[in-house]
């Protein structure tokens, strides 16, 4: 039987879709078997973030760096300036714990994680029931300026685009169903 240390779980989602929510839901329900892999970043922490358990906070010539370097399994400049990025390393330590490392990352990487990891990654796409409720949640954040929720919902519908690339999409209308649904499809994922 496969162990943990075999497989990848990917979350993507457009920003606000839920899928840090979904992520944690997870985490909760398997710690036996996922670890939360944390990705690099390059913005400064928001709220209550911390280096080392939310991102690995860095700076851009460093994450540049370490782009020349292929130390990431996936990176993309997400927004003008500000780069996140997956460290191969970081899947490394995860499963050197015999645990499977689970990926709350952007659309693009996710797709890029997953063609590189195909026979040993399940991915999630998580899905608003509409970009009006989008656009709601990223509001109700007070995290955002006029100009970023633009940027924001233009990214969102674009990719939506990407949603069929994935595994398997689940709606979030209600979260706890979405959560249920999460947990359904990681736990037959991880007994295969």
């Amino acid at each position: 039987m496969p162990q943990p240390a075999d497989k990848i779980t990917i979350i993507a989602a457009p920003s606000g879709a839920g899928k840090t929510s979904v992520t944690k839901h997870l985490l909760k329900t398997f710690p036996a078997q996922l670890v939360f892999s944390i990705s690099c970043a390059t913005r400064p922490p928001r709220n209550n973030e911390q280096h080392g358990i939310d991102y690995y906070f860095i700076s851009a010539d460093e994450f540049k760096d370490r782009i020349n370097r292929n130390e990431f399994v996936e990176w993309e400049m997400v927004y003008a300036g500000k780069y996140y990025g997956t460290l191969k390393s970081e899947l490394q330590r995860i499963w050197d714990m015999q645990k499977a490392p689970l990926l709350d990352v952007d659309v693009k990487g996710g797709i890029n994680v997953q063609a590189q990891y195909p026979k040993q990654s399940l991915s999630l796409f998580i899905e608003p029931p509409s970009m009006g409720e989008l656009e709601k949640r990223l509001k109700a954040r007070g995290t955002e300026t006029p100009e970023s929720l633009k940027a924001r919902i233009s990214k969102a519908s674009y990719e939506m685009t990407f949603k069929d690339r994935f595994d398997c999409v689940i709606i979030n209308d209600k979260l706890d169903r979405a959560c249920a649904e999460a947990e359904g499809l990681v736990r037959n994922f991880l007994a295969v």
